[in-house]
């Protein structure tokens, strides 16, 4: 059974090339991180596993891959590059990895929350261009920090919130608990928080969740921090809200198109701060990524499964 990993970055690259064992199933590493769609099935050949990072696998490039079987998807999101049922539905199973960047994401997030706190961007670009533009901020300590799904990076992120002096208070779809955190209906942690972290999957359900009349539940002048999938939510809603300071201050490392576009309406407003879906980009996540992508192509090579 042979591996194709169809779009390695050098840094990832380098991670495989090192994890790979004598005895393990043959994995080519194309290093080619900004390969395209049709590109895929000359690149695969007669692989039967595609280790994917973040090339979109649309059903006829998917069906034109006559061995492919196995996708080994390097991360938790796989429904925003590919249909996953329609691709099990032709006998194409799609694996993911969880937990490998839990803490790197939950840091993203915090540090997305403090730096939207204290417009700290908004004065950096000031500043660049030769204007000295002093801005108030938000103290952190003892406010609300309400999570929005309850994860593993939700629960680090928790953590750290605890740690800082923010009262944290959670919704999920379902019942979690945990010690300091505070569970309630998605309305009240809409309600009550003067931070607000999203931390759910995009499946069919959760797509478009936070919508114009979940934005309007939320407490005037919150900071909404995503890095999560920018799917979630509703992004005209959101610049209505961030114009009108419902929305007093936006943390963004994931969008509805990525990456995102040239002149796109987020990067004109002033109370965003962006990142270019990079939370989970740091050695450890990466390391930790590479072995349980490994990990799935020895197991499915060892049972088929």
């Amino acid at each position: 059974m042979r591996a194709v990993f169809v779009d390695a970055t050098e840094t990832l690259a380098a991670i495989a090339g090192q994890q790979l064992k004598a005895g393990d199933p043959a994995v080519t590493i194309n290093r080619q991180p900004a390969i395209t769609p049709p590109e895929l099935p000359g690149v695969l050949g007669d692989a039967e596993i595609a280790i994917i990072d973040h090339t979109h696998l649309p059903m006829d490039i998917a069906l034109a891959c006559k061995a492919l079987k196995h996708v080994v998807f390097l991360g938790t999101g796989p429904r925003s590059y590919m249909d996953v049922d329609a691709l099990a539905e032709s006998g194409v199973t799609v694996h993911i990895v969880k937990g490998y960047g839990d803490t790197a994401v939950a840091e993203c997030a915090f540090s997305l929350m403090w730096a939207s706190a204290k417009s700290l961007a908004k004065m950096d670009r000031a500043m660049r261009a030769g204007e000295w533009q002093r801005t108030d901020g938000i103290q952190l300590t003892g406010k609300t920090l309400g999570l929005i799904g309850f994860g593993g990076i939700a629960a680090e992120l928790a953590r750290m919130a605890l740690g800082c002096g923010m009262k944290v208070i959670a919704w999920n779809r379902s019942p979690k608990s945990r010690p300091g955190v505070e569970f309630d209906d998605l309305d009240s942690v809409l309600a009550h928080s003067d931070v607000l972290s999203l931390h759910l999957l995009l499946t069919d359900e959760t797509r478009g969740m936070i919508s114009r009349q979940k934005i309007a539940k939320m407490k005037p002048g919150v900071i909404l921090v995503n890095t999560a999938r920018g799917a979630l939510v509703n992004e005209h809603a959101m610049v209505e809200a961030l114009r009108s300071g419902h929305i007093r201050h936006a943390g963004l490392d994931v969008y509805a198109v990525e990456p995102l576009p040239k002149g796109h309406l987020l990067t004109t407003l002033e109370n965003v701060t962006l990142s270019a879906h990079s939370a989970f980009r740091t050695p450890e996540a990466s390391e930790n990524l590479i072995r349980s992508a490994l990990g799935h192509c020895r197991r499915i090579a060892a049972t088929g499964q």
